[in-house]
């Protein structure tokens, strides 16, 4: 039986406060180790692949430099895939801030980007493609120049490709415009053309077919934003409003919407604020993706939602830990915990980097962060733990937890000191780990940079 996600949320920090566990969340948002934003999910063979916004752990406005990527089987245990392009990727942009909401496809084995960027010497914003052979990048710039021009109000680019073969790509703010894409998704056929707009509609379009269904949902009546959506039986249109798919609500100005169907269920993106509300009560822009399931009505709509809680998705599958997984696979980490004196509040936790080489790591292990990795199923027992780690110094631990921060204890390695940045494999012997538990790996030692952490595994007991 595949284990339903817990409440986990400041588990850690309620302990360390003096509290009780009872009182903890659950599993939104769905990335902890940066703030993201615009959610933009790929489905592309049997994997989530999660496009985000990045906004800046200093950004007040909008600051924002690079696009991230996340992806998951389970949709609760996420894998940071890191930057698959930024700015830099169009070096006509600007390049100190604009790297705005994206949405990428696949179509004869490549993957196409699509996002806004300011252009260099343009107060308005242009469309940009880019082109990889991977969904993890790196996507490179074809053109050199925008696909879709500064004046056509180009902002929030959404793509899909209807069952005859034929490319749409919607954007705008505060209009909604379309061209037809080429074959080679980096040219298109025809005019620019704007149609009429549902009645509520402001920005982030997000366009797709579903059976016989045309879909557009969209950020909905600024400001606060709500999400609302249009359906139409072709893919130009008319669309015909709907209704909310969310209110909105005060406590964020923004939202921007994903909408994906997955082994069988159907899942909304959007996001939240509640990573920045830990950090301080004042309001920034750095947001933080969230997800939802739903199921559609008879009749093909959608229905009506409540605003984003801390609850997350139901696992689909648990995961095997009999194989090597990456240290950047997270249902959550310790980085926000709930206290007495207010619902939120930083606290010790884990962020990622990127190698040259593309390599993704957990960098910043802070002494009581910790790791919690979802629906792990042990089978009928494991009896090693082995680590990849680099950098290690102070003697830290790593203690593997099964179901709270606080809960049965398997097995504990403890680090030797090899300062070396050469990655290398640490292991321990581990008792009492079989069936399908939420592992925690909870870090200890002198300071908040214990080690680099790249990938683990256990091994089988039979």
């Amino acid at each position: 039986m595949i284990a339903r996600r817990r409440s986990t949320l400041g588990i850690l920090g309620a302990i360390l406060a003096g509290m009780s566990p009872a009182g903890a969340l659950a599993d939104n948002p769905i990335i902890q180790t940066r703030f993201t934003a615009d959610p933009a999910p790929l489905v592309h063979d049997g994997v989530v692949y999660l496009y985000t916004g990045h906004d800046e752990d200093d950004a007040n406005g909008f600051h924002m430099l690079d696009w991230r990527l996340y992806s998951s089987t389970d949709m609760v245990n996420w894998t940071d895939r890191g930057s698959p392009a930024s700015l830099r990727t169009f070096p006509w942009a600007k390049q100190d801030n604009g790297a705005w909401a994206p949405q990428v496809i696949a179509r004869g084995g490549k993957f196409y980007l699509y996002a806004p960027v300011r252009v260099a010497g343009d107060p308005d914003t242009a469309i940009g493609v880019a082109v990889a052979n991977r969904p993890e990048g790196p996507f490179r710039d074809p053109l050199g120049k925008p696909l879709i021009a500064a004046r056509f109000g180009a902002i929030d680019p959404t793509v899909a490709i209807d069952d005859d073969g034929q490319a749409y790509l919607y954007w705008g703010n505060p209009d909604l415009w379309y061209v037809r894409l080429n074959p080679d998704m980096t040219s298109f056929s025809g005019p620019v053309t704007k149609v009429a707009k549902p009645i509520d509609y402001q920005e982030g379009p997000w366009f797709y077919k579903r059976g016989s269904h045309y879909y557009m949902a969209y950020a909905s009546t600024c400001c606060p934003e709500g999400i609302g959506y249009a359906m139409s039986d072709r893919a130009t249109g008319p669309w015909v409003h709907k209704g909310p798919v969310m209110d909105p609500n005060a406590a964020s100005t923004g939202n921007h919407p994903g909408i994906i169907d997955y082994k069988g269920h159907s899942y909304l993106f959007g996001f939240h604020y509640e990573l920045n509300f830990a950090m301080t009560p004042i309001h920034h822009e750095r947001r933080s993706v969230t997800v939802r399931q739903f199921t559609y009505n008879e009749d093909g709509t959608i229905p009506r939602l409540l605003w984003w809680d801390d609850r997350g998705v139901d696992q689909i599958e648990p995961l095997d830990p009999y194989r090597e997984v990456e240290a950047e696979t997270i249902a959550w980490t310790s980085r926000i915990r709930r206290d007495r004196d207010r619902p939120y509040r930083w606290a010790p936790g884990v962020t990622t980097a990127q190698e040259a080489d593309g390599r993704i790591y957990v960098t910043r292990v802070a002494d009581r962060s910790y790791i919690m990795v979802g629906g792990v199923d042990f089978g009928r027992g494991a009896a090693n733990f082995a680590a990849s780690v680099a950098r290690v110094q102070g003697r830290p631990t790593i203690t593997l937890h099964l179901d709270r921060v606080d809960g049965p204890v398997i097995g504990t390695l403890a680090l030797k000191d090899d300062a070396a940045p050469d990655w290398h494999s640490q292991a321990t012997t581990v008792t009492g780990a079989n069936g399908i538990h939420d592992l925690f790996l909870v870090f200890h030692g002198s300071g908040d940079a214990l080690f680099d952490f790249d990938r683990w595994e256990f091994r089988r007991s039979d």
